[in-house]
C-alpha cells in the first residue's frame, strides 16, 4: 500500500527537524543562555554600582565635558575619550567610555564627578557582561561583529525558524481545539513519551517567544535581512537614507587628509544640544565620530522614557555648532518605531520586566529541548535497530 502524502510530509520534516536540531542543539543552548544572563544586566550592574552613581549635588555649575575631559586626563593616562554620558540630573555622575586600544581592547568605562572631575569608580560587572554579550553575538571568534561569529549566530536562528515550523507542524493534534493537547505536559509518562512530552508541549509554550526572538536576531547577523526589514517598514526616503553605502576605506582615507588634524571637542555640539532641548531630556550620550570628520551623535533619552531604544538622536557639528540631523523618536512611524525598538522586542523590554522575565525563562529553557532532542533522536534510532537474529536453536544432547 502506498504511503499517504501526509505521512510523507511528515517523515520528511522529522528527517529535517532532527537533523536540524542536532547539528544546531549545544550552538542554541549556548546562545540562549547567554541571551537569559543578560535579561537584566542593567538592573544588576545599577545595584552593583549604586555607591558610585550618584554625587552630592553643588551649589556650582557641572564642568563642561570638555574640561571633564581635560582633567579626567590630567590625573592619569586612562585613554583616549570616545563618549560621555551626561545627565540633567545635579546627582547623576557622569560616565566616560574610551576607544578601543591598539589590541582592538576597550578599557573599562568610569564614573566621573561632574564638579570636580574626581573618579568615582570603574562599573563592576561591566567586563563580565561585554565577554557574555560577544559570546552571545559573534561566539568570541576574532573580528566581533566583522568576523564569522556573526554569520553563524545568524545561521543558528534560521535553523531555529526551520525547528520552529517542523516542530509545530509535527505535533499538530487531531484536536487541534483542544487546550489540552496543545498546553498540558503529560508528567505521568516515563522514559521517550515523557521525553516527548515535554519536547511538544513546553515547545508550544515558547515557541511565540523563540519566533520574535529569531525574527529580531536576525537584524544583528545578516545586512540583507537588515536592509530589507528596512525597506519594508520604514518610509521611502528614509529607507534610502539609511541603505547609502558605507564610505570606503580609500574615500576614508582622503577624508582624513581634507579635514583638519586639529581634534575636536564636546563643548560646542553640548551647548547646541542645550539650547534645542532645554530640560526635555533626562540623559545624553555624546559620542565622537569614529571616522574622519566632524559630526558628533548625540542620543538623547526623555524623562518619560522607559526604554533604552525609545530615544532621539542628533548629529550636530562639532566645529560650527549646526545642527546636521534630527531624528525624534515621536516623528517616527510605527514601523520605524519597530526598528528603532528592535533590541528592546528582541529580549522582552517592551512589555516591561515581566516581558524580560518571560523571555529569560524561555531563552533558560533551550537546553531543554536540546538534551530531550537528543535522548528523542536516540531511542528512535534504537527503536529502528532490527532485531539480531538467533545464531541456532540448542537442541538438548547435542
Amino acid at each position: 500500500m502506498a504511503a499517504r502524502p501526509g505521512h510523507m510530509i511528515k517523515t520528511v520534516l522529522l528527517q529535517v527537524h532532527s537533523i536540524a536540531g542536532l547539528v544546531l542543539a549545544l550552538l542554541l543552548a549556548l546562545i540562549a543562555l547567554t541571551g537569559a544572563i543578560m535579561s537584566f544586566e542593567d538592573e544588576i550592574v545599577d545595584h552593583l554600582n549604586a555607591g558610585i552613581l550618584h554625587v552630592v549635588p553643588r551649589e556650582m555649575p557641572a564642568l563642561m565635558p570638555d574640561e571633564l575631559v581635560a582633567r579626567l586626563g590630567a590625573g592619569q593616562n586612562f585613554g583616549q575619550v570616545s563618549a560621555v554620558m551626561l545627565s540633567s540630573d545635579p546627582t547623576a555622575a557622569v560616565r566616560v567610555r574610551f576607544a578601543r586600544d591598539e589590541q582592538g581592547e576597550r578599557p573599562n568605562s568610569l564614573y566621573v564627578d561632574p564638579y570636580d572631575a574626581r573618579v568615582l569608580g570603574a562599573p563592576r560587572g561591566e567586563a563580565f557582561f561585554a565577554t557574555v554579550r560577544k559570546l552571545h553575538r559573534w561566539l568570541l571568534i576574532p573580528g566581533d561583529a566583522k568576523g564569522w561569529g556573526r554569520q553563524i549566530t545568524g545561521v543558528a536562528a534560521l535553523g531555529l525558524i526551520v525547528m520552529l515550523v517542523s516542530g509545530l507542524v509535527l505535533r499538530w493534534p487531531r484536536r487541534v481545539r483542544s487546550v489540552k493537547m496543545w498546553l498540558k505536559p503529560n508528567l505521568g509518562l516515563s522514559g521517550r513519551g515523557l521525553h516527548r512530552s515535554l519536547h511538544a508541549v513546553i515547545g508550544t509554550w515558547v515557541l511565540p517567544v523563540y519566533l520574535v526572538m529569531t525574527l529580531t536576531g536576525l537584524w544583528y547577523s545578516f545586512d540583507w535581512y537588515k536592509d530589507g526589514v528596512v525597506w519594508l517598514l520604514s518610509r521611502p526616503e528614509v529607507s534610502a537614507a539609511k541603505m547609502q553605502p558605507r564610505m570606503s576605506a580609500k574615500a576614508s582615507r582622503a577624508a582624513a587628509r581634507s579635514e583638519s588634524a586639529q581634534p575636536i571637542g564636546f563643548d560646542l555640539a553640548w551647548t547646541t544640544f542645550r539650547r534645542e532641548e532645554g530640560d526635555r531630556f533626562a540623559r545624553a550620550l555624546l559620542t565622537l565620530p569614529p571616522e574622519p570628520g566632524t559630526a558628533i551623535r548625540i542620543r538623547s533619552w526623555g524623562k518619560d522614557s522607559t526604554l533604552d531604544t525609545t530615544r532621539d538622536e542628533f548629529r550636530i557639528d562639532a566645529v560650527t555648532g549646526q545642527v546636521a540631523s534630527a531624528e525624534r523618536y515621536a516623528d517616527k512611524t510605527f514601523g520605524e518605531k519597530i526598528i528603532a525598538n528592535m533590541l528592546d522586542i528582541h529580549r522582552g523590554a517592551v512589555l516591561g520586566w515581566p516581558g524580560k522575565l518571560a523571555f529569560m525563562i524561555a531563552a533558560a529553557l533551550m537546553p531543554l529541548f536540546s538534551v530531550t532532542g537528543i535522548l528523542l533522536y536516540l531511542s528512535r534510532r534504537k527503536l529502528r535497530r532490527p532485531a539480531q537474529p538467533p545464531l541456532g536453536r540448542l537442541v538438548p544432547g547435542e
